[in-house]
């Protein structure tokens, strides 16, 4: 709790800062814990109050349904987070039956010095006929993908989807470590055995083709 200065008045005026984003925080509590203030990030619940474990910047995350989830970020540490809509580049950590567990490392053309956690839901990963969706052919651990943040609704993660024809599997390597080829948009290819595996893949578009 170093670095944090407890003021009664500060705290009671923290509470007006809800609702505004990226607003100095510093004091310890900032507001009241229920069903539209979750405590995430630098912050910690005691007693029906969020309070902050470090003097940071003040984040307000909104989750799909309603409410935010309450950050605290040190004025030190990267400032980017991922939001709604931004394209975002993964390495596929771990999978399962329902999802893949992702490390967000790139928002758009930025490097993240530390990564997000991401999940891509089995029902996320494509548009059409999303019943038939496995997630082991669509992505698999080590492999590079683009996806699309969607609306947060999970405490300290974020939901993803590469539901889209540019996004989903852009790197991929076979399990000797040799990368491989697109061949199709669910198919890649290693170069050397020639040995195909699936994949949603990603179509990439050349930056110097303009799409209509």
């Amino acid at each position: 709790m170093a670095g944090v200065q407890s003021d009664k008045s500060c705290c009671s005026s923290c509470k007006k800062v809800v609702g505004n984003n990226d607003s100095a925080l510093m004091c310890l509590r900032i507001c009241a814990a229920d069903n539209k203030h979750v405590a995430g990030k630098g912050t910690y619940e005691r007693q029906g109050y969020i309070y902050s474990t470090l003097a940071g910047i003040l984040h307000l995350v909104k989750q799909k349904e309603e409410g935010f989830v309450i950050e605290v970020h040190s004025s030190n540490e990267q400032s980017v987070v991922p939001v709604p809509g931004n394209i975002v580049t993964a390495k596929v950590m771990t999978i399962n039956l329902r999802m893949a567990i992702c490390q967000i490392r790139c928002i758009g053309d930025t490097v993240l010095s530390q990564p997000y956690r991401g999940i891509l839901r089995r029902e996320d990963i494509r548009a059409t006929e999303k019943d038939k969706v496995e997630v082991y052919n669509s992505v698999r651990p080590g492999d590079i993908i683009l996806a699309r943040v969607l609306p947060v609704n999970e405490v300290q993660s974020y939901q993803l989807s590469t539901a889209e024809n540019e996004l989903g599997v852009v790197i991929a390597h076979t399990s000797a470590g040799v990368p491989m080829i697109p061949i199709s948009w669910d198919q890649m290819q290693c170069p050397k055995t020639y040995v195909k595996e699936n994949r949603k893949v990603a179509k990439i578009v050349p930056e110097d083709i303009v799409v209509d």
